[in-house]
């Protein structure tokens, strides 16, 4: 009888081998990958699920002569900020009903950061987006310095922190995501935001940076979604051996699922979130306590929504905000729009979202927004004595105290992470 354990020895032998080199350099290439690659392995914050996060635009600035907003026919802000605990503040061309001069803030100081960050751990907020514009993204940008500063006091503060590319302001039809691309090197090189000195804080999500698209399918834009490259810049963060690894969150319209009302009628946009990991509607100014069962319309759409992203592999993020006054900057067009035209009602508005996202089932949160008063969104300390003016107008803040929103997103963001039961009853403070 022939012994096929001898005469098959040396086959066994030399494939053996070639699985052995074959395992050998595929360790060696994984190694390599991973020590290529420039993200930092950990952080704090490993995954959005759980946490409440707010978008930060930062581009309130100090003009050459330190005067902010001096002529009164060029305010396009809707509500004021509570200034009493910054450590720098500007004069304005605006008094209060006292005669005293209005003054604001600028977020080119870095102690401002400081306040607004001391302000989300203080009360609870998670964390921060922070929005660069289009336009923005280059080195000599100040929202590159602002971003410095955001990420050394994230970490400080221990809050997350994550960048939104905002697609406003691409507009030429030469322009693509190729700057964004460019822009994301410098950022991890430069910025180092995906690896901060200190405690790593960066938002990840299934282990990888999260980097945030916004402003895909908006009809009202004068770009083309299927021309500006955004495939190949979501390749890129997801893909690239040095630069990639990344999760990656698109920001479309209210109505992106049916593609219709504020939705361009593009499936294409469909094929865009289907290779994404995250997708959030945006959804100011599509929902109002004014109108009869409202926030049932919105309960309908959330599921309706996640839903969709459940059959398609797709993790869904609700947009909650608290109210919307759009009067100073749409005074002088042919639709002008009346001072708070979305009230808040004391923070009703703004909690039966948080209540009714909770209760949907949703895991995360995006609230819009922390500091954007533009829109009458902002949910950071506000005023209840804005200025005075007989051309611009400003929404007060009915009379709660200047952190309540604050205060509102922390007692939320407990609700979220199930240290407390949900509740739709607005919740009262102790007194």
């Amino acid at each position: 009888m022939k012994n096929y354990t001898q005469m098959n020895a040396p086959v066994i032998s030399r494939r053996f081998a070639v699985v052995w080199i074959t395992l050998f350099c595929l360790g060696i290439s994984a190694s390599a990958q991973s020590q290529i690659n420039k993200h930092s392995k950990t952080t704090m914050y490993p995954t959005y699920k759980g946490l409440i996060m707010a978008g930060y635009q930062g581009w309130f600035r100090t003009l050459a002569d330190g005067i902010m907003y001096p002529d009164e026919e060029k305010i396009r802000i809707d509500m004021w900020p509570d200034t009493d605990e910054y450590e720098k503040t500007y004069p304005t061309g605006l008094k209060h009903a006292d005669g005293s001069v209005a003054r604001f803030f600028s977020t080119t100081d870095r102690s401002t950061v400081e306040v607004h960050f001391r302000w989300m751990q203080e009360y609870g907020l998670d964390g921060v987006f922070m929005q660069r514009f289009f336009n923005d993204a280059h080195p000599n940008n100040p929202q590159t310095a602002l971003l410095k500063n955001a990420m050394e006091l994230a970490s400080q503060y221990k809050r997350a922190i994550a960048v939104m590319y905002d697609l406003s302001g691409l507009s030429r039809t030469n322009e693509d995501c190729s700057r964004l691309i460019e822009d994301w090197k410098y950022l991890v090189d430069s910025i180092r935001v995906t690896n901060q000195k200190g405690t790593q804080t960066y938002l990840f999500f299934n282990g990888k940076p999260l980097v945030t698209i916004w402003g895909l399918g908006f009809p009202d834009r004068p770009y083309n979604i299927r021309n500006i490259g955004i495939e190949r810049f979501i390749d890129f963060l997801k893909n690239d051996p040095e630069y990639g690894g990344c999760s990656v969150m698109l920001g479309v319209p209210t109505f992106w699922r049916d593609l219709n009302a504020d939705c361009l009628n593009d499936p294409y946009l469909h094929d865009l979130i289907r290779s994404a990991d995250l997708v959030m509607p945006w959804t100011v100014q599509r929902f109002s306590p004014l109108l009869h069962n409202d926030i049932d319309r919105y309960r309908d759409f959330i599921i309706a929504d996640m839903k969709w992203c459940e059959a398609n592999h797709v993790v869904y993020v609700p947009c909650v905000t608290p109210g919307f006054s759009w009067h100073n900057l749409s005074r002088n067009t042919d639709d002008p729009k009346p001072i708070a035209s979305i009230p808040r009602q004391k923070g009703r508005f703004y909690w039966m979202q948080l209540a009714t996202a909770i209760n949907s089932g949703a895991g995360m949160i995006y609230v819009a927004m922390f500091d954007e008063v533009n829109e009458g969104t902002a949910i950071f300390k506000l005023s209840n004595n804005p200025p005075v003016s007989k051309i611009a107008e400003f929404a007060d803040i009915e009379g709660v105290p200047p952190d309540h929103y604050l205060w509102l997103t922390g007692e939320a963001s407990q609700m979220l992470k199930n240290k407390k039961p949900l509740s739709f009853q607005l919740p009262e403070r102790n007194k």
